[in-house]
C-alpha cells in the first residue's frame, strides 16, 4: 500500500509527470510496477547527473517496485539526437561494448541488487527484421516527429535530419514494449522520447507508461548540464578526495540545485539552507563543505567523507600533500620528457600535458616546472603536482 508520504517521496524534485495523475493511478492498482530507465553507454562513467534519475529509480525499488535498467547498447550506436543542433557522430559496437562494461560495475553505487532487472536492448532491437522495422515506423508520422523542438529548429534552418534520427525515439519506445514498462524515468531533455514511448506502447496494444522526468544537474562549471564530453562531471566511482574537491569547486549559485539533486536532500532541509545563505547566517564556504561531505557520504560513507574533508584542508589550507598518492616510475635516461611523464602519471593526453606545463600548473615539491625536458635526478624521489588535485610520487 503506497502512503501519501511514499507518493511525495517519488515525486520529490520531479519536474514533469505525464499524465499528471498517472503515477497515482498506476500505484492504486496495488501491484508492483515495472519502472524503466534507459541509459545509453556513450561514455565510461556513471556521473552524478545520471545518479539523479538512478536515485529516483532506487526509491521505487525501496517501495517494492521492480527497477528495469536498460543499457542501450543498440540505441547508443544509433545516437540520441535530443537537444542537439546537428547529427550526432555514431559510435562503433566495440566502443559501446567497452563503455557498457564500465558502467555496469558502477550502478551498484546507487541501485539495490533486489528488485532489479538489467537488460541490454540489443536483445530485442538487433533481432528486428525489415517487416518489424516497418511496423515500428508506422507508429508515428513525420508531423509528430517535427513537433519535437530540436527537430523543428533544424528543419526550419535547413540543417540535415537523418531518417535514422527519427528512428531513435521509436526504438526507445520499443524498449518500453519489450519490458512492458509501467513507468519510464528520464532527464527533462528526454520528455519527448518518453512520451513517444506511450505512443509506441499503444500501437502494440499495451497500456501506456507514465513519463516521469528529473531536472538536469548543472556541471561543475556551473553553466552547462553535467556531461562527460564537456568534462564538467563527477563520477560516482571517483575517489572520495577527488569527489570532495570537485564539489568544492562548483560556483556558489549552483549549490541550491546541487543540494536537491546531487545531495538528494528533502525540500525542507534544502530550503532551510537556502534561507540561511540568503540571510548571511551560513557562509557559502561552510554550505559547500556540507554539500561536499553529503555527496561523498552517499557513495563512500561518512568516514570517507570526513577523511576527504581533512585531506582537502591539508592540501588547500596548509599547502600539504595527500597521504595516499600513487607512485610513478621515472623512465631511465639522463633526461626525461616531462609531457610524456605527465601523460603516464595522470592518464591525460599529450596535448593536455603540454597545456598544463604552459599554464604553470605543474609543480615539483611545490616549485613550478615549465621545461619540456628535465634531468632525471631532479625528479626521482619528489612529488609532482598537476593542477589543484592531482599528485604523484616519482620513484626510481
Amino acid at each position: 500500500m503506497t502512503t501519501p508520504d511514499d507518493l511525495r517521496s517519488l515525486l520529490r524534485h520531479c519536474d514533469t509527470v505525464a499524465p499528471e495523475r498517472g503515477l497515482e493511478e498506476k500505484l492504486e492498482s496495488g501491484r508492483p510496477l515495472r519502472v524503466k530507465l534507459g541509459l545509453d553507454p556513450t561514455a565510461p562513467a556513471v556521473t552524478l547527473g545520471w545518479s539523479v534519475v538512478l536515485r529516483k529509480l532506487r526509491r521505487f525499488q525501496d517501495l517494492g517496485h521492480t527497477a528495469v535498467l536498460i543499457v542501450g547498447d543498440f540505441t547508443a550506436q544509433v545516437g540520441d539526437p535530443s537537444a542537439r543542433g546537428a547529427q550526432r557522430a555514431r559510435l562503433t559496437a566495440e566502443e559501446v561494448s567497452a563503455h557498457a562494461d564500465s558502467v555496469l560495475g558502477q550502478f551498484g553505487k546507487v541501485l539495490s541488487e533486489h528488485n532489479l532487472e538489467i537488460r541490454r536492448n540489443s536483445e530485442w532491437l538487433a533481432a528486428l527484421d525489415m517487416a518489424a522495422i516497418a511496423e515500428l515506423a508506422s507508429a508515428a508520422t513525420v508531423a509528430q516527429m517535427l513537433e519535437r523542438s530540436d527537430f523543428a529548429k533544424r528543419y526550419e534552418s535547413g540543417a540535415p535530419i537523418s531518417v535514422l534520427e527519427f528512428l531513435y525515439p521509436l526504438l526507445q519506445g520499443y524498449d518500453s514494449v519489450a519490458v512492458e514498462a509501467d513507468v519510464e524515468l528520464g532527464g527533462s531533455d528526454q520528455l519527448w522520447n518518453l512520451m513517444m514511448g506511450r505512443v509506441v506502447q499503444e500501437r502494440y496494444g499495451q497500456e501506456a507508461q507514465v513519463a516521469l522526468t528529473m531536472p538536469l544537474l548543472t556541471g561543475t562549471d556551473g553553466g552547462r548540464k553535467m556531461s562527460q564530453s564537456v568534462g564538467n562531471y563527477i563520477g560516482v566511482d571517483d575517489e572520495p578526495a577527488e569527489m570532495f574537491g570537485k564539489t568544492m569547486s562548483i560556483p556558489d549559485d549552483a549549490m541550491a540545485q546541487w543540494f536537491r539533486l546531487a545531495a538528494d536532500l528533502d525540500e525542507d532541509e534544502a530550503a532551510s539552507i537556502d534561507a540561511e545563505l540568503a540571510s548571511g547566517a551560513l557562509h557559502p564556504n561552510a554550505a559547500k563543505r556540507r554539500l561536499a561531505r553529503r555527496v561523498v557520504a552517499l557513495y563512500w560513507g561518512e568516514r570517507e567523507a570526513a577523511r576527504a574533508e581533512a585531506g582537502f584542508d591539508r592540501v588547500f589550507r596548509r599547502g600539504g600533500t595527500p597521504e595516499d598518492i600513487d607512485e610513478v616510475a621515472v623512465p631511465p635516461g639522463d633526461t626525461v620528457n616531462v609531457p610524456a611523464l605527465i601523460r603516464e602519471a595522470f592518464a591525460m593526453s599529450g596535448a593536455d600535458a603540454r597545456r598544463m606545463l604552459a599554464q604553470g600548473a605543474v609543480k615539483i615539491d611545490g616549485e613550478p616546472l615549465s621545461d619540456q625536458e628535465a634531468p632525471r635526478a631532479a625528479l626521482v624521489g619528489r612529488v609532482m603536482r598537476v593542477g589543484k588535485r592531482r599528485f604523484a610520487r616519482l620513484v626510481d
